[in-house]
């Protein structure tokens, strides 16, 4: 039997496949490597795609975090501020409550200093009121005073009231007489005029007041004059007075 095909003559009956370009089948290197290249690409391509969706999974984690930062860090900022500025008020407030109280206490001094010393001017005035009245009966002695008639004692026993009533309203407007004769010597409320050589009263002590002094409040209107005694000397020991007698025999 005859083939009815022409036979080709680049045909190559060991080969088992035919020329591409008379349309036959590729070569099998051919085949080998178009299917490595294929593989190669789709090898690429399915990298390329992994890095793409590592890059945009790493974007999307470090835009949230980017942005809680960012959203954070005012809110924080914030908080700081108020708390120092709580901290500023509180501050101010304790400072103002202090000055209040302070002026508070000091008002109340100075409208109590003002009470108890609002007189002080007149009071001062008063002293020499009350000197002359006291004066004028240690110019009456006692002698006279028990023969005087009825009319004289009468006057006398006038001039003695007025005083007592002068030193108890003074008394009453927070005035008080000092009288220190036989009390211990103040430098504070006395002023010392003399000294008086006394060996049987101890030294510093006043024996003799030549004016009297007045305090008002705590304040003194005017300080006692008086004499403060100075004391004896010592006693001469008993050994020195004993030669001596002895040395005189």
């Amino acid at each position: 039997m005859t083939d009815s095909h022409p036979k080709d003559p680049n045909h190559n009956p060991q080969s088992g496949n035919a020329d591409p370009a008379n349309g036959g089948p590729a070569p099998r290197h051919q085949e080998a490597g178009a299917a490595f290249a294929s593989q190669a690409y789709a090898a690429a391509a399915q990298e390329g795609a992994q890095e793409g969706t590592r890059q945009d999974e790493g974007h999307g984690a470090t835009a949230p975090r980017a942005g809680g930062v960012d959203d954070a860090a005012p809110g924080t900022d914030a908080l700081a501020a108020a708390e120092a500025e709580k901290a500023e008020m509180k501050d101010k407030l304790l400072r103002t409550l202090a000055d209040m109280e302070n002026l508070r206490r000091r008002t109340e001094k100075e409208v109590a200093d003002a009470r108890a010393y609002a007189v002080t001017a007149f009071a001062r005035d008063m002293l020499t009121v009350a000197d002359n009245i006291h004066r004028a009966l240690d110019a009456v002695p006692a002698e006279a005073r028990v023969q005087m008639d009825d009319a004289l004692k009468a006057l006398i026993e006038g001039i003695e009231l007025t005083e007592r009533d002068l030193m108890k309203s003074m008394e009453r407007h927070g005035v008080r007489k000092l009288s220190p004769e036989g009390g211990k010597f103040d430098p504070n409320l006395h002023q010392a005029m003399f000294e008086v050589p006394d060996p049987s009263v101890p030294s510093g002590q006043v024996v003799q007041v030549v004016q009297d002094g007045y305090v008002i409040g705590e304040r003194v209107l005017r300080p006692a004059m008086v004499g403060v005694a100075k004391g004896g000397p010592k006693p001469a020991p008993a050994g020195h007075g004993n030669g001596g007698s002895d040395s005189a025999a």
